[in-house]
Parts: structure tokens; C-alpha cells; sequence
């Protein structure tokens, strides 16, 4: 009998299965990947060599308003880490900038201050500002264009009327994006349900390169870095994490150039053979990715393609917050 831990939650979940019935387990090499130097170390040096652009703090010479979006609590993005050295590089080069911090939600909920603090620090939460952007509020949004699929593009203003937009956040592969990071931070992340609803939509993901690994052809990762590039998304820092969601590599500056440098490596640690079977165990890597029902189709997709045409997909999710939202809960029901 083999012992095999499968993320779930804040922990794993024992799976037991007999030898002769294991045919195979699937990990990232991204799992045994020995970094050589600190997650502060890396970030640090990401910024001080930026690909690109100039550096962040050159960036925010003359910049008054400074928009810096970031990911919501259904992601791992080490924001703890991130922020304080991403805010002391822009008042590095602008000591007087008025930073907004803007929470890309999507359709998600707001993150309560519980899980602000949990996510950003206390220090960040007491002495900055932070917006989470609201989806389903219109006051928020402008009418920027109309983007490559036809949809409207509805952004949030703080974005739109900043004099200087960065993001942060992290890369993994995604089950209709390609891959997430760089420009999705923009859309889905700010923009209203309209804008997110035609990006999200089946017409959209019914594309045969709306797929895991694929971004060239894929028409939502095109949309996404043509709404990224209409608000002059001028800078992005997007970490590689390993098992432990630890920061092993980083990559800061253009939004395109970054973001593919960031790919690349991320796919020479995941890309892996399929290899079918009757029975196909997994999770979505536990907390916070595991926290709802709506987050979980991610591993279910990846699932797919090892379960052939008739296989069993026993997916570990915590669901510890319901469903994901009351919108989402009130489709599937």
C-alpha cells in the first residue's frame, strides 16, 4: 500500500491505494525546484533588472497618482513579501506619490480586513490605502474601447485615470487563459461583470486555443492584454511559486516581455505527459486556490485529460467558503 499527500486546505489528505493499482503521480517540477537564493533576494532583483522597461522607481518619477493592482484572497500571491518592496521602490523615484492599492476581484467578494491582513500585513493595512474593486458597482468603471472579441471594455477608474498603473501578482498555467499573470491582473481583475462575464463566457472559452499552456490563437489571453495595454499597464512583478506557495524565481517590468519570461519558466517546471487512468485523484494545491466550489473546475480540468473517455475524477476541495459567491451559487443551484 503506497501513502500519497494530496494538498487540501492549510494541509494534505492521505490517499492509500495499492501498489499494483497506482499507475502513476503526477507533480510539477516545480515541487523539487532548489532555489539558491532568498524570496526577498529574488524579488529584489527582479526589480533592480527589470525586462523591458526602466526600473519601477525611475518609472515613478512625476507620477502623482499610483495605482498598484493586486490579486484577492482565492490566491497565493506572497503579498506580504511583494508589497512592502514594490511600495518602497516607487517612493524611491516619487517620495510624495498618492499609491492606491486596487484588490482585482473579478467577480469574487471583497477580501474582509481579516484576510487584507492576513494577505498584506498589518503595516500595509493601518498606514495604506486599499480599494477592492466591486464588479456588480457601475460608479466604479469606465468605457475604455472595445476589445478584439467585441466585448466592451468596462474598467475600473482608479486604473483608468491613474498617472502610473503596476501590477502584481503570480504565474501558473490556466484552463482557458493559458496561463495566468501578467495582463489578467487587468482583466478579469478590474474590470465590471459586463467586461468579465463576455471574457469568461462560453463563446469564449468554446475556442480550441482557449486552453491550459496555449496563449498564441487563445482570443481571451488576446482581449486580456489588449485591455492591459489600453490603461497603460506600464510595469508587472509575477512570481513562480513551488509547492509550499514559496517564491522561487520573479520577473518585474514590461507587461508582455515579463509576463513570457515568466511563462517559459513555469512551463519547463510543469508540462508534463498525460498518462490515462481508470481512477484520477486531485486537488486544486489546497488553500487558498481550495477555499470554494467555483475555483475547483481549474483541477478538474487538468484531471480531464488523464481520465480518458470513461475515468473517475475525485477532486480534494475544501470548499471551506460555500459555493464562491452568491452570484456563482445562484447558477449552480
Amino acid at each position: 500500500m503506497k501513502t500519497i499527500q494530496i494538498p487540501y486546505y492549510k494541509g494534505t489528505m492521505d490517499l492509500h491505494v495499492s501498489e499494483q493499482n497506482l499507475k502513476a503521480v503526477i507533480t510539477a517540477k516545480m515541487h523539487e525546484f532548489t532555489r539558491t537564493k532568498g524570496e526577498g533576494e529574488l524579488v529584489e532583483e527582479a526589480l533592480a533588472n527589470p525586462i523591458g522597461t526602466k526600473r519601477l522607481s525611475e518609472l515613478a518619477v512625476g507620477k502623482k497618482r499610483v495605482t498598484l493592482v493586486t490579486s484577492d484572497h482565492t490566491r497565493a500571491v506572497p503579498s506580504k513579501l511583494t508589497l512592502p518592496i514594490l511600495l518602497r521602490e516607487i517612493r524611491k523615484g516619487n517620495p510624495e506619490a498618492e499609491i492606491t492599492i486596487l484588490i482585482g476581484t473579478g467577480l469574487h467578494r471583497a477580501p474582509t480586513e481579516e484576510e487584507q491582513r492576513r494577505m498584506f500585513g498589518d503595516t500595509i493595512v493601518d498606514h495604506e490605502t486599499i480599494v477592492s474593486n466591486d464588479a456588480f458597482d457601475p460608479e466604479q468603471f469606465t468605457n475604455i474601447c472595445t476589445l478584439p472579441s467585441g466585448a466592451d471594455f468596462y474598467v475600473n477608474k482608479l486604473a483608468a485615470e491613474c498617472d502610473l498603473l503596476l501590477a502584481e501578482g503570480f504565474i501558473e498555467p490556466h484552463f482557458f487563459a493559458g496561463f495566468s499573470g501578467g495582463r489578467k491582473s487587468i482583466l478579469p481583475g478590474i474590470c465590471s461583470k459586463e467586461t468579465v462575464n463576455e471574457n469568461h463566457s462560453y463563446r469564449a472559452i468554446a475556442s480550441p486555443y482557449a486552453a491550459t499552456g496555449v496563449l498564441k490563437g487563445n482570443p481571451i489571453h488576446e482581449d486580456m492584454v489588449y485591455a492591459a495595454r489600453k490603461v497603460n499597464t506600464a510595469f508587472i512583478l509575477n512570481v513562480a511559486l513551488d509547492g509550499e506557495k514559496k517564491v522561487v524565481a520573479a520577473f518585474a517590468g514590461d507587461l508582455e516581455a515579463a509576463h513570457e519570461a515568466g511563462v517559459e519558466f513555469i512551463r519547463s517546471q510543469s508540462q508534463c505527459r498525460a498518462v490515462t487512468g481508470d481512477i484520477v485523484v486531485t486537488s486544486n494545491g489546497g488553500y487558498p486556490l481550495d477555499q470554494n466550489l467555483y475555483q475547483s473546475p481549474k483541477a478538474v480540468s487538468t484531471a480531464e485529460v488523464c481520465a480518458g473517455e470513461d475515468g473517475v475524477i475525485i477532486m480534494c476541495c475544501s470548499c471551506c467558503d460555500g459555493m464562491g459567491g452568491t452570484h456563482f451559487e445562484r447558477l449552480i443551484t
